[in-house]
């Protein structure tokens, strides 16, 4: 017998968007949280740069505003920037109430205020954070508030399968489809549950799993996008994948990440000869945008056949070097690097989704009762590159958006929806787990070579033809044998790469995250226009391009 749960809302994914949506709406609403292992397992703990945000009279709004829209090379939503940033003060604020630990530092006054740094593409300090583990922070803050709170049920060790919409069940049309809870498989018992909700939020995070070099942790398998998409949502923009220049390159750190703010502070990239490199590439030398950054690095790895860059903070104090860096000073030296003392060895991984669900300034899609917020969102803000640390301010921002949709809809009546309990009674155990890893790792490996940092067409048509192959496999296997975690993520993360292929072979322009060889980087004041794709017709034709 199916297990069903009942909550006016569920959210599913417990980063920096889930944890603060939920915290928002608990005095108003009982509230479920899926999340796919015990806590920390998103990308929010694992954040080390901070938050942007303007809380000082040397800093503007405008000038905020500004270097977003500069570092999204033209497809930023105006409106939507202006919107994040004006309501970063008060967000932050918010935290500071919760009793997130930031750093600070003493003022003119004698009172001790934000310490704040900066990161790429900002032209002013305004990165709050807590050291250089401002996700472990605010990751522990939420969690532990949330945990506390009787409204807040956690269902941990559970992974969502697929959205329950009203036109799955039979009872609507695509015109007034409501999404009404999720079938979500509980990892222990290995049964899958069905959970109603009035209201479902998908906070899941990125798909930066599809790539084989990844800073992010192994959960970020594109599943809300995934899940999205065969309910029927639209996706934007999945060609923009951003890679963080600074991992660091060792065969046991599994992508560690280097944060942007050891660049802020002035560590200098380096050649195996000691040279310095970046300002043959940009004027703003380590301090220019991810994408550039990323590229030159890929650039001068492939023209000296070397495996990796530097990354040299050395020449500033030590005491200053470890006081400002701890995580990553005392990580480093677990893989025998004292960065106080010599360069980091570091490479370009898969770092951030800047496309994704497209959804309002309420975090709404348009499917009716669905929301997405955070990196599985496609808002406008980042539009063809994110700037550093905007991604949290992005988070905080829509999940005080979307709660005030849901807490004013929760006061009409609720309409009962019966669901139909998952079917399992055609399917066996498998005895062919290697169908799974083996795809896994094909997955990501062509993803890499064909659809990372620099791309062609040629290289993308190869992907395309793949990840069709690959489908084919998983549906079949999806089909006759019980369901897995591991074959969920396979499932979603193939879907994700052809939904991020055919994006990526309508932009025929290189932009922000999207550089191809085949085509010339578009120029400064050029058209910039959104790759929508529509569930609404096959995958052959749904293609379009909108403003």
């Amino acid at each position: 017998m199916t297990i069903s749960h009942h909550h006016d809302v569920l959210i599913i994914g417990g980063g920096a968007a889930g944890l603060s949506l939920a915290l928002r709406l608990a005095d108003h609403a009982s509230v479920a949280i899926i999340t796919k292992a015990p806590d920390k397992d998103g990308s929010t703990y694992y954040a080390q740069g901070g938050i942007s945000a303007v809380v000082t009279d040397q800093d503007s709004f405008e000038s905020h505003i500004s270097d977003t829209l500069q570092a999204g090379a033209g497809l930023c939503d105006p409106e939507t920037v202006k919107f994040t940033i004006e309501h970063g003060p008060e967000n932050i604020k918010w935290l500071e109430k919760l009793g997130v630990p930031f750093s600070k530092e003493a003022s003119n006054t004698g009172k001790r205020k934000l310490h704040l740094t900066r990161e790429g593409g900002h032209s002013q300090r305004r990165v709050i954070h807590a050291a250089d583990a401002t996700g472990k922070a605010l990751s522990d803050t939420l969690t532990n508030h949330a945990k506390h709170h009787s409204a807040i049920s956690f269902f941990e060790n559970h992974i969502a399968v697929d959205l329950i919409t009203s036109e799955k069940q039979g009872r609507s049309t695509k015109s007034n489809n409501q999404c009404i809870g999720a079938y979500v498989l509980n990892k222990k018992s290995r049964h899958v549950e069905t959970f109603h909700a009035r209201h479902v939020v998908l906070a899941t995070g990125g798909a930066s799993k599809v790539y084989l070099y990844t800073s992010n942790p192994d959960g970020s398998t594109g599943d809300g996008i995934a899940m999205a998409w065969r309910a029927g949502c639209e996706v934007s923009n999945l060609e923009f994948n951003q890679f963080h220049p600074t991992c660091l390159y060792h065969p046991e750190a599994k992508s560690f990440l280097i944060s942007e703010a050891v660049r802020g502070e002035g560590g200098h990239l380096l050649l195996p000869d000691g040279s310095r490199f970046m300002h043959r590439f940009d004027e703003r030398g380590e301090l220019a945008p991810r994408d550039i950054v990323a590229r030159a690095i890929d650039h001068e790895m492939k023209r000296l056949g070397a495996a990796c860059v530097y990354l040299d903070i050395s020449h500033r104090p030590a005491a200053f070097i470890i006081s400002h860096f701890p995580t990553i000073h005392a990580r480093c030296l677990e893989f025998g690097f004292d960065i106080t003392k010599e360069p980091i060895p570091v490479v370009p991984a898969a770092h951030y989704t800047c496309g994704g669900i497209v959804t309002n300034l309420q975090g709404k899609t348009n499917i009716g009762g669905l929301y997405a917020i955070g990196e599985v969102a496609q808002t406008g803000l980042h539009g063809a590159n994110r700037m550093a640390s905007n991604s949290l301010l992005e988070c905080l921002v829509f999940a005080e958006s979307a709660s005030k949709d849901i807490i004013e809809k929760l006061k009409t009546p609720d309409e009962k929806n019966e669901i139909a309990p998952w079917d399992e009674s055609r399917v066996t155990d498998s005895d062919e787990e290697v169908v799974v890893s083996h795809n896994w790792d094909e997955l990501r490996r062509f993803m890499w070579d064909y659809v990372g940092i620099v791309r062609t067409n040629k290289r993308l048509e190869r992907a395309l033809r793949r990840t069709q192959l690959l489908q084919h496999e998983i549906d079949e296997y999806y089909s006759n044998f019980r369901i897995t975690s591991d074959l969920i993520e396979l499932r979603n993360l193939a879907l994700v790469a052809e939904l991020t292929v055919r994006c990526a072979m309508q932009r025929k322009e290189s932009r922000g995250l999207h550089f191809s060889l085949d085509y010339p980087p578009a120029k400064e004041n050029s058209v910039a226009k959104n790759t929508v794709l529509t569930p609404e017709t096959n995958l052959t034709n749904n293609i379009k391009i909108i403003k």
